[in-house]
């Protein structure tokens, strides 16, 4: 296939929340295109978008997928993503490489989470974003207040290109403002749009819609502000100019109305990607981050330029091994091109160059400047990586992928898997890097951290499907505490005789309470010899030995100074052994005297949520034995700081998602250790004393 130039490529990407269409809408426009030569079903598995096997079951796209096309001598690539939050880490990585935006909207439900979402992303990248209605065709859609609502959400920015003649089961025609005229489709039939004169029944809307249409890309411009007050309208030519531009400077969001599963607006839409989405040329120069002193420069899609290409998602297929996604931002690339691994310095040769179709690969020749396409055998290259010519000093800045929050243990089903969970994992991420991987060292614990349940089953299911390995999920163990209140006094003796030498060892602790999360200290007060100076060491690891295993409930004794002041010793039976056993003795008869106490770690924890749920999040946390710090307010959202027990943290993520649909956010770290309640400390206790009973 021939090498397209940048000026010829629209690079697009469509988002929406899940279940709003965006697989239907993928697929109507490769069929418009003449890609595929029927329209698949989600029901029935044969979608160019979702053909993984899980997909296929679970009817929801759960990776990027790509196609590419061409419409009136443009090639068109369009990247699908899934709706579910819980892959969105797909979606930040497929807009990083796009130059517009698609988020589907349902016209039956409105905006719902995932659109508020996307549109935050779209505002992080700067990206020209359209908005697409799906479902014209169904019952109980609603065009106006699903506008309305988009502006509520969005601006008056938000403005309508077209508008349905009618709505519900039957549609089939459009009144496009932009062109001033009614577009009529053959439902399920490509090539059918016929265009016609607006009738009178819906010619005053239209004139209303033509001119807040005119108005609003007027105000982005201060020539085309001058020639409305001039002339009173603006041309077809000049609005098109005029919403590419505002497009790219996000000061225009047009509206455009598509009913998917019967072709209805898909034509239009097609010339609409060509006509006013921006090439690469028109988006504009990347910005690229020098990798010698860390300046930002901007990079021209210039294929003549030296070569610069980003990885943005990787994916492993058997048989063909690892392969990786990636966009030509400058130069070219072609099977063998010799480049550099910016991140690492590596050498890599990629192999065959491709342009995919869902899962159909078609090699070319080269990849010039702003397309997309994918490469097979990179030696160590992954996701987030630069390959560049060598001697470029930049690299691509990277992809910030949502943060993971739900922290869930997993144990193996067999005993002696943990190796092939460890290097399942290890793949599994390369391909989502949206989860991540922690081994707890005090618990041996190996903790992932999702973007939700249903991020959770898929990899697990996937470690079964991919590397034949059974895993179980199991509760996150609480690193709990243990320290004194006050300080306190023992003696430990420990005396062994058996038959010739014997064991002896004494000596005396004071254990003094310090302040919070300054660890332990210790420290000798011994004076007269009463513990010779070489039995000290081991008068320490005895008392580090018994505060690493704790008293009370078996954790770490923190936060507290033990000295050793006093003691005897025996000429021939006293060692080193003997002391450590005597200072452990010391230690624990001084501890149970101290008032020892059961400490819990405490999280800071942020809320982001919609006005309308604050109480009731609120009155959940502080449900959770949680602190309510105060609230702020953020443009649509509400801001409420809190402390929580970590023991409370996964609850709450099942509690937010069912309380607010979704719609809540949250984030927390570490702050501190307290001391735990009186009956959440005597359940932990009772705890260890069943274990060993």
């Amino acid at each position: 296939m021939q090498a397209v130039l940048p000026d010829q490529l629209r690079n697009i990407v469509i988002t929406g929340h899940a279940g709003s269409g965006k697989t239907m809408l993928t697929e109507s426009l490769a069929l418009t295109m003449g890609v595929i030569n029927r329209l698949g079903s989600i029901d029935e598995g044969n979608t160019l978008s979702d053909y993984s096997a899980d997909e296929i079951q679970r009817k929801h796209s759960l990776n990027t997928s790509l196609i590419n096309g061409f419409w009136n001598d443009c090639k068109i690539n369009i990247i699908d993503t899934p709706g579910l939050l819980d892959f969105h880490g797909d979606v930040k990585s497929a807009m990083r490489v796009a130059d517009t935006v698609l988020i589907t909207v349902n016209s039956a439900s409105g905006v719902e989470v995932g659109t508020d979402t996307i549109w935050e992303y779209t505002r992080e990248y700067y990206k020209p974003t359209m908005f697409i209605l799906t479902k014209l065709d169904a019952d109980r859609t609603n065009f106006n207040a699903t506008v309305q609502g988009l502006r509520n959400h969005f601006g008056n920015l938000v403005t309508p290109i077209q508008f349905p003649a009618e709505e519900g089961v039957g549609h089939h025609t459009l009144i496009d403002v932009l062109l001033m005229k009614q577009l009529t489709f053959s439902p399920d039939k490509t090539g059918g749009m016929t265009i016609s004169d607006i009738p009178d029944l819906h010619l005053k809307q239209a004139e209303e819609l033509h001119q807040q249409l005119v108005e609003a890309i007027a105000e982005t411009d201060e020539e085309l502000m001058n020639k409305f007050f001039e002339v009173g309208t603006l041309t077809e030519d000049e609005l098109r100019d005029g919403i590419k531009s505002a497009l790219v400077s996000r000061t225009f969001f047009p509206v455009f109305c598509t009913s998917p599963l019967h072709l209805i607006g898909s034509e239009r839409l097609l010339n609409a990607i060509v006509n006013l989405c921006p090439s690469p040329i028109e988006r504009g120069p990347e910005h690229s981050i020098s990798t010698i002193d860390g300046s930002k420069n901007l990079m021209q899609p210039n294929p003549e330029g030296p070569t610069v290409a980003f990885i943005f998602k990787t994916m492993s297929e058997p048989r063909v091994g690892e392969i990786s996604y990636l966009r030509v931002y400058s130069g070219h690339l072609e099977t063998g091109h010799e480049l550099i691994d910016v991140q690492t310095g590596q050498l890599e040769k990629p192999g065959q160059v491709y342009t995919i179709i869902g899962q159909k690969k078609t090699p070319v020749d080269k990849l010039l400047a702003g397309d997309i396409g994918m490469v097979v055998k990179l030696k160590d290259a992954h996701t987030n990586d630069t390959l560049a010519d060598k001697g470029t000093s930049c690299k691509i800045s990277p992809i910030v992928f949502p943060e993971p929050m739900l922290a869930t243990a997993i144990i193996p089903l067999t005993q002696g898997d943990e190796d092939k969970i460890s290097a399942g994992l290890h793949h599994l991420h390369e391909e989502d890097p949206s989860f991540t991987i922690k081994h707890d060292v005090e618990f041996n614990q190996t903790i992932l951290k999702t973007l939700g349940e249903t991020h959770l089953d898929i990899i697990i299911s996937r470690l079964q499907t991919k590397f034949n390995v059974k895993v179980d999920i199991a509760p996150i163990k609480i690193p709990y505490r243990e320290t004194i209140r006050v300080t306190s006094s023992a003696q430990g003796k420990y005396k062994k005789q058996s038959g010739g030498r014997g064991q002896y060892g004494d000596v005396w602790v004071r254990i003094e309470p310090t302040a919070r999360d300054t660890g332990f200290v210790f420290a000798s007060e011994v004076v007269g010899g009463v513990v010779p100076t070489r039995y000290l060491p081991a008068v320490e690891k005895g008392l580090h030995d018994t505060i690493e295993k704790g008293i009370l409930a078996g954790y770490p004794v923190v936060d507290l100074k033990a000295v050793a002041y006093d003691g005897s010793f025996h000429p021939v039976d006293s060692s080193e052994f003997a002391f450590k056993i005597a200072a452990s003795m010391a230690f624990k008869n001084a501890f149970e005297k101290a008032r020892p106490l059961l400490l819990e770690p405490i999280y800071s924890l942020t809320v982001y949520a919609p006005e309308q749920f604050t109480g009731e999040i609120v009155g959940d946390i502080s449900s959770r034995r949680g602190k309510i710090l105060g609230m702020d307010s953020d443009v649509r959202l509400q801001i409420i700081r809190a402390l929580i027990p970590q023991a409370a943290l996964t609850p709450f993520h099942h509690a937010l998602t069912r309380l607010t649909q979704s719609r809540a956010r949250y984030s927390y770290s570490f702050s501190h250790y307290e001391e735990a309640p009186p009956d959440i400390a005597q359940q932990i206790i009772a705890q260890k004393d069943s274990k060993e009973a």
